[in-house]
């Protein structure tokens, strides 16, 4: 079966065709964990679904289970329906389980990977994927080292000469994070990779980049007039980044404890949100273009000179959540009892840039919250109140645009109005914007736009290794803090945190949001 040839006559710039992948392969390792089963497999039936696979596309299921190609397709069918966002379709699945196989093995037996090399290549030859591979390393980031190696070894990481319409076949590997622990993990990580890929065909994935109302943020703004001329020092008092979470670490204790609250999401997501949210505008919606501007801003940030007070952590203790009494941190099953792993964590940050010196980020996650939730709050400088009586604005806040990330998709802008009534009483009242009831499509997850952009090779929501570098840079200090500063405070559970955690922006005379 001849592979696809891109349509010459439909330009770069032309969106009134949705973008479809070309022929191509995706292996899959660690295919038997929750992130395939729940997220990925999902993801890749919903892409086909929506019409955005090619009928020449290939999965490949690699792991240590003894399974046949149907037992493998028996297991993406039941997590396909279980967990798919679209409609579960048969036709549809009967087309894509045609290209589904599965080869058994260890991640460093050379004949698994050999029988590997032999799968993809039959794909080819009865599915006309082209000789196009995408490898997703949905693994411990130790055994990426192994992986890489036998992809070389075996033939798999090199293409070969010779694709569809006198095109050169590529290769692309997606890895998942963690990347790495700290600055010197990441660079060891990053040259085992840049060994055997090049820069442009290593993928670095953090879904927060792929869910919509991240990337709406730019399209707020940098698509409006509005925005943009308040979005500096001029205006803005401070920033919230906040990613709240409403559950316990649960089946993640072996992975959760020794990485902790800041490095499993401040040092990625809360950073790749204050990177979008004050870098300048780009010359182009290009990867490179948008990257650069993204460095620049991580390049700036700077820390507290006291770390002791620039900065709170904390444990979630047993207690009430939603009905049910839970456990707290430490008596979590495989949680030892003198963990100093922090389960919440709050840093404030400077961004040292002529737009927003002097404005602090303050950005907070963690666990055993009073609810899931994830924002960015811009919060105005108060307006001098001259013209009113205290006594008729003493219910008004500060301005404040909240970019809601997840849930309740949207935007909401609070500001001052008029009571109706005699007197002249202003209060804070809110204009929203939500997904929901704007489009009447429904948000694709952060997986699927993501592993088309693989597909397709789009990098532009993928960070490079220079801003993972600079992102240890800024939270390396901060863990070395902690690690000398002993026990985190305990919060309780379904609480807001611990009161160092209040106490962060309480000094600088302001307070967190209530999401």
């Amino acid at each position: 079966m001849p592979g696809a040839v891109p349509n010459p006559l439909r330009g770069a710039l032309d969106r009134r065709l949705p973008r479809i992948a070309g022929p191509s392969v995706l292996v899959l390792f660690g295919v038997t964990g929750d992130l395939a089963r729940k997220k990925l497999l999902p993801a890749i039936y919903d892409l086909a679904n929506r019409g955005l696979l090619p009928p020449g596309f290939g999965l490949v299921g690699f792991a240590r289970r003894d399974w046949e190609d149907q037992d493998f397709a028996h297991e993406a069918h039941e997590a396909v329906r279980k967990y798919a966002r679209t409609p579960f379709r048969e036709d549809v699945w009967r087309q894509l389980s045609e290209g589904v196989r599965f080869v058994q093995g260890e991640l460093d037996d050379e004949e698994a990977f050999d029988r590997l090399a032999s799968t993809v290549h039959e794909l080819d030859a009865e599915r006309g994927t082209g000789g196009n591979y995408a490898f997703y390393l949905s693994l411990p980031p130790k055994l990426f080292p192994t992986v890489v190696t036998q992809l070389k070894r075996s033939g798999l990481a090199e293409p070969e000469p010779g694709g569809t319409a006198g095109t050169t076949p590529w290769r692309r590997v997606v890895i998942e994070k963690p990347f790495g622990h700290d600055l010197a993990s990441a660079q060891d990580l990053n040259a085992v990779v840049d060994e055997v890929f090049p820069p442009s065909s290593v993928f670095r994935i953090d879904h927060y980049l792929g869910k919509e109302t991240v990337q709406n943020i730019l399209a707020l703004r940098f698509a409006n007039t509005l925005f943009e001329p308040l979005w500096s020092r001029n205006y803005v008092d401070h920033v919230q980044i906040t990613m709240a979470e409403d559950i316990g670490v649960g089946g993640r204790a072996g992975y959760y404890d020794g990485i902790g609250a800041a490095r499993d999401v401040i040092q990625n997501h809360l950073l790749q949100l204050l990177a979008l949210v004050a870098m300048e505008e780009p010359l182009s919606y290009s990867a490179d273009a948008i990257r650069a501007e993204k460095e620049k801003v991580l390049s700036a940030v700077s820390l507290p000179e006291d770390l002791s007070t620039g900065t709170a952590r904390g444990q979630y203790a047993a207690g009430w959540q939603g009905g049910s009494k839970v456990p707290g941190y430490l008596e979590e099953e495989g949680i030892p009892s003198d963990s100093i792993t922090e389960t919440y964590a709050a840093l404030k940050l400077g961004v040292d840039t002529r737009r927003w010196s002097g404005v602090p980020f303050y950005l907070r996650t963690g666990k055993r919250l009073g609810r899931r939730v994830t924002e960015v709050a811009l919060v105005f400088q108060a307006a001098p109140q001259q013209m009113f009586p205290r006594s008729d604005v003493s219910e008004l806040g500060q301005n404040a645009l909240v970019l809601r990330i997840q849930p309740d998709e949207g935007v909401t802008l609070r500001f001052g109005s008029k009571v109706p009534g005699a007197s002249m009483e202003v209060r804070d009242v809110s204009m929203d914007f939500t997904y929901g009831q704007s489009f009447t499509e429904a948000s694709p997850e952060a997986y699927e736009r993501l592993l088309l952009d693989v597909l397709i090779g789009d990098p532009p929501l993928f960070p490079r290794q220079e801003e993972v570098e600079l992102s240890w840079q800024i939270l390396d200090p901060v863990e070395e803090h902690w690690a000398r500063s002993g026990q985190p405070d305990q919060y309780g559970a379904g609480t807001w945190g611990p009161e160092s955690g209040q106490a962060l922006l309480a000094r600088d005379g302001r307070h967190w949001r209530r999401p």
